[in-house]
């Protein structure tokens, strides 16, 4: 995929995240010299399956598996850096060395332990449906000037007015939720302390490490937590995250310029989940919902909550490809499909007397819509040992030139199983 001319490519989830990033991001890392994560925090969850060991990656990069790859984390992450430290012992104990491989931008915002005292409190979190881990209240106190960064660890002087600015705002939000949990600022400093250390060994100006390695000819890799449909101004608003999760957000939170971004390959299942509250306009009717949760085994890879399940809809991939720029897709978990009588793609809703083509912003409209369909006869034979498009059932062949049709975006990738050497590439 990289070349003379193809340096930066951004790996992005195309619909409400879950979409399989992590399994694409270490296929395609191997070639890259950097592979970047640019937004979101311990919120996500990103598989990789190994021979018969499994990786789950909350923070570092997928690119840390291959071991000529180095790996960032861009100043767009809200890092939990106690988490981390464990993900990188995790990683140790599992064989994989780390060591003079990952970098922390200096500019990363940290989430404080009062982030997760208000995540976990908030009526309003509960709600949307968030995590809990923090992520919301983190990137609220960056925008409101309130964060702490990685570098602010170099001078505890500084740091400690941060902290106690940090504390006084949790605890007047904390009280005003009725809750009897408060945040203490010794305590605070303590833990920010006994991390500090070690954090400050990663830390670096990871944009400028990044303009280094393009001036150098490097190619990089840069990858996505959630998907478009959870980005804070072009998703399903307010059931959304609180980051840029498209590609103009990846230029931002690794600290590249727009320009040197060259290919956007959104990531998309064979069918449609999200994860919490929110509209999700082609969810199965049960026990079909429980049907494919099962075969996809759609649990959250950091949660563990089950997954709303739908059919592929093909208006929510095309607005993710326009809104993205994308130039490719890469399709997921199509083997889920083997065993299905009949499969549907979403073509449009119908609100009222009025039929929608595009996806609309208006959440009542979405939460009123009716969904319209494309059937297909599913192809009811296993495809996990196809290893070239053109040996997929005629069936299958069908249904992902419809999607790649509709989507108005070239299918790239195509994974028919979890393992690596199960994601088929277009040639």
């Amino acid at each position: 995929m990289f070349d003379s001319k193809i340096r930066t490519i951004v790996i992005v989830g195309a619909q409400w995240g879950d979409e399989g990033k992590g399994k694409l991001v270490d296929v395609i890392a191997e070639r890259a010299d950097w592979v970047v994560r640019y937004q979101g925090g311990a919120n996500a969850g990103h598989t990789v399956h190994i021979g018969d060991t499994t990786f789950v990656l909350h923070q570092i990069p997928s690119g840390i598996l291959h071991s000529g790859v180095r790996c960032a984390i861009g100043n767009g992450v809200v890092l939990d850096a106690e988490k981390l430290f464990g993900e990188i012992d995790q990683l140790v104990a599992d064989g994989i060395d780390v060591q003079g491989r990952l970098y922390v931008s200096d500019r990363a915002h940290l989430v404080m332990p009062y982030h997760k005292l208000v995540d976990a409190e908030s009526a309003a979190n509960k709600a949307i449906g968030t995590t809990g881990r923090g992520i919301g209240p983190s990137y609220e106190d960056k925008v409101g000037r309130r964060g702490v960064r990685v570098v602010d660890l170099k001078h505890p002087d500084r740091l400690r007015p941060l902290v106690e600015r940090g504390v006084d705002h949790a605890n007047a939000l904390l009280q005003r939720f009725g809750s009897t949990s408060r945040a203490d600022v010794e305590e605070t400093m303590g833990r920010l302390m006994a991390i500090a250390p070690r954090l400050l060994m990663l830390a670096d100006d990871v944009g400028l490490v990044m303009h280094r390695s393009l001036r150098g000819g490097g190619a990089i890799l840069l990858e996505g937590a959630q998907g478009s449909l959870l980005d804070v101004d072009h998703g399903t608003y307010p059931f959304v995250t609180s980051s840029s999760t498209t590609v103009g957000g990846a230029a931002t939170g690794a600290g590249l310029p727009p320009s040197a971004i060259d290919q956007a390959i959104g990531v998309v299942k064979a069918y449609t989940t999200r994860v919490g509250n929110g509209p999700l306009p082609t969810e199965f009717d049960e026990p079909l919902g429980s049907q494919v949760r099962q075969l996809g085994n759609e649990f959250g890879a950091t949660t563990g909550r089950p997954r709303r399940c739908g059919w592929f809809d093909s208006v929510v991939v095309r607005y993710a490809a326009r809104v993205n720029g994308l130039t490719g897709l890469a399709v997921t978990k199509l083997d889920v499909l083997d065993t299905l009588d009949r499969l549907a793609i979403c073509t449009g809703y119908r609100v009222g007397d009025e039929t929608l083509t595009e996806f609309p912003a208006d959440i009542i409209a979405l939460d009123r819509l009716e969904p319209l369909y494309e059937w297909f006869d599913g192809w009811r034979e296993s495809i996990a040992d196809v290893r070239r498009l053109e040996d997929l059932p005629e069936k299958a062949r069908r249904y992902l030139d419809r999607i790649q049709e509709l989507a108005e975006t070239p299918i790239r990738f195509v994974s028919v199983g979890t393992r690596r050497d199960q994601i088929i590439e277009a040639s």
